[in-house]
């Protein structure tokens, strides 16, 4: 697999969400605005990318890896953790709205089973820079999938789109157009899985669409 294709898969071959249905319950929990999903797209971004860097470059030198093999995970929530209080720290000095409105969900970040999945089945098994690029390709991945999902969440229950403090676009005159109220139900938790169900739908749809279309076109052509 050359870099390229590396990067790509984790944002639509092998999205995390959309594909794996990884890390569900915290993604969903977070989208309920833009701003949300931009927060925590940045934050998995960060932890993600230096973790899978950091856990390959201990894997890779054959001393540490005899040390560490036997102990991996504990390794692995060790770096992970301390990263995630980095952006902890951060958040709280600098963003502290956002951190609020994150809350117990970027601690969580340590055992999200995305960060923890690459770590295991990409970051011990191949050389830094590709990790690095696997990870990046997979926190952008799964940073498109809650924007996604945040946008046509806070687009119907609120009529807005909150992109990051006091930036916000007004959309209500859609559904005064259309003589309609935004339907709170899907800023609401069931909403959450309402949304995500008829956008995984979409795209399953979709990529089946494409998949019978090439199948016809290898038949006409055969």
């Amino acid at each position: 697999m050359n870099k390229r294709d590396n990067f790509l898969k984790g944002i639509i071959k092998e999205n995390p969400l959309f594909v794996a249905l990884l890390g569900l319950c915290p993604s969903l929990a977070v989208t309920t605005s833009l701003e949300n999903a931009i927060g925590m797209t940045l934050a998995v971004f960060f932890v993600l990318v230096l973790s899978n860097f950091i856990i390959s470059l201990i894997m890779s030198n054959k001393k540490l890896s005899e040390l560490v093999k036997p102990v991996r995970i504990p390794v692995y929530i060790v770096v992970i953790a301390t990263l995630v209080t980095i952006v902890e720290m951060v958040m709280n000095a600098y963003v502290i709205d956002l951190y609020r409105s994150l809350g117990v969900f970027i601690p969580l970040i340590v055992v999200n089973c995305i960060i923890l999945g690459r770590a295991e089945a990409f970051a011990s098994e191949n050389k830094p820079v590709d990790s690095l690029i696997d990870g990046a390709g997979m926190a952008l991945g799964y940073g498109f999938a809650i924007m996604l999902i945040s946008v046509f969440r806070e687009f119907l229950g609120k009529g807005t789109l909150t992109i990051w403090g006091n930036l916000q676009l007004n959309l209500v005159f859609v559904f005064d157009f259309l003589k309609i109220q935004p339907i709170a139900m899907f800023v609401q938790p069931v909403g959450a899985f309402l949304s995500f169900g008829l956008i995984l739908a979409a795209i399953t749809a979709i990529a089946n669409n494409h998949k019978n279309k090439l199948a016809k076109e290898v038949t006409n052509n055969g």
